[in-house]
C-alpha cells in the first residue's frame, strides 16, 4: 500500500523524495547541519523550564569535542523476544530491531549495526522466511541502519524522514565524535521519504509514523502500531544511559524534551515502547526521562547564564540525582551545552 503522508492541515500528500529537491551534497558541508527543510525550532520545553530567557552564553572553558558516544559492547548473540503474534524484538544487533510478520514478507523497524547484518537476517528468517518487504529507519545512525544495504539489494522499500536520506547520502563530520561519515551505498539509502508523518497498512497491519524535529537528530521518527499498542522510539528513548543529543546532525535538548512529551501524548499505561537499545519499557520510563530532561535543561541553562562551561557544569555535579539512573553524564552535558549554543539565535535579547 502506498504511503499516506499527512500535512499539518490533515491533507494527504504523496510519499517519496521530490525530484526537484536539492541533493544532499547541495545541503551539507562538513561539520554543519543541513537546512534541508524549513522548520521552526521547538521552544516549548525551553520556555517552560526556564524562568527567563538566556541572557548570554559564554564560550569560556574547553569542551571535549572528541568525546565519543558511550556504547555498551556488542552482545555475543542477537536474541529474539516475542511481543505477540508474529512480532518480535531483536536485541544485541547494535540498535534494537522490530520484526513484524503476519504476511508473506516482513516489515522491519531499523536494521541494526553493519557487523550484525547476518545475524539479523538469520533471526528474521526464523519468523518470516519470505524476506523483507518494508524497512523503516528511525534515524540515520549506523547502529540502526547498518543492515540497510542487504535489504535494499533485495528490493525492500526503505522508508525514512527526508533528513535521514540526506545524511546517509552525504559526507559530513560529527564534531563530538571527531569522525567524518562517508556517503552510504545507494542500496543502503532510504528510497521512500516523507516530511511530517502519515499512516498506512504494511504487512496487513496498521502503522502510524511521525517526525519529531530536532531531537536526537533532525530526522527522528516514531513508529506506532495502534492495534498492538507498540511504539518504536529509536534513539528518542534510552535505557541505562543518558540520551544522545547529536547536535552535529540537528539534535538538541529542547527538541528532545518536546519529542518526549509528544510520545507521552501518544502512548498509554499499556503501551510497550521499544527504546534505541535495551528491553521494552513502559510509559513510566518515558515520563521519568521527560522529567529528567526538563530538570537538566533548567540546570544547564542556569549555569550557562552564569558563564559556566560544560566542564564547569560537570565539576559542579550538574547531573546529581540522575546519574544513578542514567550513568556518566559527560557526553550528555557537553552535547546539551553545544546544542543550546546552536539554538541561541531563536531567543530574544541574546547576542
Amino acid at each position: 500500500m502506498a504511503l499516506r503522508e499527512k500535512n499539518h492541515d490533515g491533507s494527504v500528500v504523496a510519499g517519496g523524495p521530490s525530484p526537484d529537491r536539492p541533493t544532499a551534497d547541495a545541503w551539507v558541508t562538513a561539520g554543519h547541519r543541513h537546512p534541508s527543510l524549513p522548520s521552526t525550532p521547538s521552544r516549548r520545553a525551553f520556555l517552560k523550564t526556564t524562568a527567563c530567557g538566556v541572557a548570554g552564553l559564554s564560550l569560556a572553558g574547553g569542551v571535549a569535542g572528541a568525546m565519543l558516544e558511550a556504547r555498551p559492547a556488542m552482545a555475543a548473540d542477537v536474541t529474539m523476544t516475542p511481543l505477540g503474534d508474529d512480532i518480535a524484538l531483536l536485541r544485541g544487533a547494535g540498535g534494537n530491531v522490530l520484526v513484524i510478520g503476519g504476511a508473506a514478507k516482513a516489515v522491519l523497524v531499523d536494521s541494526g549495526a553493519p557487523e550484525e547484518t547476518k545475524a539479523v537476517l538469520a533471526q528474521v528468517a526464523k519468523l518470516v522466511p519470505g524476506g523483507v518487504d518494508t524497512l523503516f529507519n528511525t534515524h540515520w545512525h549506523p547502529e540502526h541502519t547498518g543492515g540497510n544495504e542487504a535489504f535494499g539489494k533485495t528490493g525492500a522499500r526503505i522508508i525514512a524522514h527526508e533528513n535521514t536520506r540526506l545524511w546517509m547520502g552525504a559526507e559530513f563530520r560529527v564534531e563530538w565524535q571527531d569522525k567524518t561519515y562517508e556517503p552510504r551505498p545507494r542500496a543502503a539509502q532510504p528510497n521512500e521519504t516523507f516530511y511530517t508523518g502519515g499512516e498506512g497498512e504494511f504487512g496487513g497491519r496498521r502503522i502510524r509514523y511521525g517526525h519529531l524535529s530536532q531531537a536526537h537528530t533532525d530526522g527522528d521518527i516514531y513508529i506506532h502500531l495502534p492495534d498492538e499498542n507498540i511504539l518504536v522510539a529509536g534513539g528518542l528513548v534510552m535505557v541505562g544511559s543518558y540520551p544522545v543529543l547529536d547536535y552535529s546532525t540537528g539534535g538538541w535538548i529542547g527538541g528532545l524534551t518536546d519529542a518526549t512529551q509528544t510520545l507521552l501524548e501518544i502512548i498509554d499505561d499499556e503501551t510497550r515502547i521499544i527504546p534505541g537499545r535495551g528491553p521494552v519499557v513502559n510509559k513510566a520510563h518515558v515520563e521519568a526521562q521527560f522529567q529528567m530532561l526538563q530538570e537538566m535543561m533548567m540546570r544547564i541553562v542556569t549555569m550557562v547564564q552564569k558563564g559556566m562551561s560544560s566542564e564547569d557544569m560537570l565539576a559542579a555535579d550538574v547531573g546529581h540525582g540522575f546519574n544513578e539512573t542514567y550513568g556518566k553524564p559527560d557526553q550528555f552535558v557537553h552535547n546539551a551545552y553545544w546544542g543550546i549554543w546552536g539554538h541561541i539565535r531563536d531567543f530574544a535579547n541574546v547576542v
